[in-house]
């Protein structure tokens, strides 16, 4: 498959600052940018930034980013999955995961996270995948929403449905571990018969053994 990638942008207005959501930008664009030092719910700022760089050059990388003045707020990654986990069995080339997302506490209040998901998937190119997003409640900030995990659930699957995510049953230990783990999925128009079927050999990867 050769990737494709068409950047959108659009804007959304506070009292004081007009954030730009925009994406997919490459590490170039990146680089002239500045990063939020609380984007650190998955590894300290520096690395994080570092992180979204390398992803940003790779053939299906996609890095959308919500940003003030060039000063980056927020941030969703798209790309294919981790080579350790369950989902990049066979190397399908139509199955990306939504690696991260984040936004900095300050910012939340503004539907930024909601507004990166809607943009990542007005690419007609995003058809051709079949994303999923594996929802795991230790990366979730139960600290400073005031929920608990059933309730930041049910946000999260609320916010995923906004791009067109459904939730999807799995016999994948890590999901199962915990009944506020999910796995949700956006299924590209253009994905095929075949492809659901191997999609779903993952979800329920040797579930004839005993």
């Amino acid at each position: 498959m050769r990737h494709q990638k068409h950047y959108f942008k659009t804007e959304t207005k506070t009292d004081t600052d007009t954030v730009i959501i925009e994406g997919p930008l490459n590490s170039e664009t990146l680089k002239s940018y500045t990063f939020d030092n609380n984007l650190n719910a998955f590894r300290r700022p520096s690395e994080q930034f570092q992180a979204l760089l390398e992803i940003a050059d790779l053939p299906e990388g996609r890095i959308i980013v919500s940003q003030i003045d060039k000063h980056i707020v927020g941030y969703i990654i798209l790309l294919h999955p981790d080579p350790l986990e369950r989902w990049s069995d066979g190397n399908h080339e139509f199955i990306m995961e939504l690696g991260a997302i984040e936004v900095a506490h300050q910012h939340r209040s503004l539907g930024l996270a909601g507004k990166m998901l809607e943009l990542s998937v007005r690419d007609n190119f995003v058809e051709n995948y079949i994303i999923i997003t594996t929802e795991y409640y230790w990366h979730w900030d139960l600290k400073n929403s005031g929920l608990d995990v059933y309730e930041y659930k049910n946000l999260m699957i609320r916010l995923m449905q906004r791009a067109g995510f459904e939730v999807f049953q799995t016999n994948d230990p890590e999901i199962t571990g915990h009944p506020a783990n999910t796995l949700m999925a956006r299924i590209g128009k253009n994905i095929t018969d075949k492809e659901m079927q191997q999609f779903d050999e993952i979800r329920f990867k040797n579930r004839f053994l005993i």
